[in-house]
C-alpha cells in the first residue's frame, strides 16, 4: 500500500541550490515617482513561448452521459495536502503553450482531444511570482464502450484522475475542501463561474 506523502522538514533555500525558482529584488518607482523595492520569485524554467506554463480546462462529450471533465488529485508539498487541480504542467523550451496543453493532459490523464480555444498570457499569483500561464481548453469525444484510456505518468508522478460531470463540478469541489484538500485557484474560479452563470444571471 502506498505511503501518505508528508512534509518531513521545511528549510531555507539557499540560492546556489535552487534549481526551479530565484528570488528576484525589483526596483520600481511608483506612481507618485518614489524609489520602491518588491521581492518577487521567477521560474528558472521560462523558455521560448515566454509562457511558463498551462492549465487544461476540458469537455469529454460522450453519446449517452452528461458533458463532462477532468480533475487531478495530487500531494503539493508547499500546502502540505491533497491539491484538487486541473491538469497543469511546465511548457518545455521549444514548445509551444497549446503543444503542451495537449501533451499534458496525455501524460497526466491518458485522454487525448482538440484543442477549443487557449486564452492569453495571464499571470497567477503577481503580487508575489513572475509566473505566467495560459488555459487551454480540450474538447474530447468518445464512442459507446469506450475504455478508460492509461495515464502517461513520470517517474515520481503520483497522479489521480477523476471525471466529474459538469453540472456536479461545484459541489464535488466544495465536498474536497470540506475533506481536507486545498483546490487550486484556477480551478474553483472555473467552477464557480459555471455554477454562479446557472444561478445568478
Amino acid at each position: 500500500m502506498p505511503n501518505e506523502p508528508n512534509v518531513t522538514a521545511i528549510d531555507a533555500l539557499p540560492a546556489s541550490e535552487a534549481r526551479w525558482i530565484e528570488f528576484q529584488k525589483i526596483s520600481w518607482n511608483d506612481q507618485a515617482g518614489k524609489s520602491r523595492v518588491w521581492e518577487a520569485a521567477s521560474r528558472k524554467t521560462r523558455g521560448k513561448s515566454g509562457v511558463d506554463a498551462v492549465a487544461i480546462s476540458t469537455v469529454i462529450r460522450h453519446p449517452n452521459r452528461s458533458p463532462s471533465t477532468i480533475i487531478i488529485l495530487q500531494y503539493r508539498p508547499p500546502v502540505d495536502a491533497i491539491c484538487v487541480e486541473f491538469p497543469a504542467g511546465l511548457v518545455d523550451e521549444k514548445e509551444t503553450p497549446s503543444d503542451a496543453s495537449l501533451r499534458e493532459l496525455h501524460e497526466e490523464t491518458g485522454y487525448q482531444g482538440k484543442l477549443k480555444y487557449i486564452s492569453p498570457t495571464i499571470v497567477s499569483d503577481p503580487g508575489m511570482s513572475t509566473a505566467n500561464m495560459q488555459l487551454a481548453t480540450v474538447e474530447v469525444t468518445l464512442k459507446e464502450g469506450d475504455k478508460e484510456p492509461e495515464q502517461a505518468l513520470d517517474d515520481g508522478e503520483f497522479i489521480e484522475r477523476v471525471v466529474v460531470p459538469l453540472d456536479d463540478l461545484y459541489s464535488r469541489l466544495i465536498k474536497y475542501s470540506d475533506e481536507g484538500k486545498k483546490v487550486d485557484a484556477r480551478l474553483w474560479h472555473w467552477a464557480a463561474g459555471l455554477h454562479f452563470a446557472k444561478t445568478m444571471l
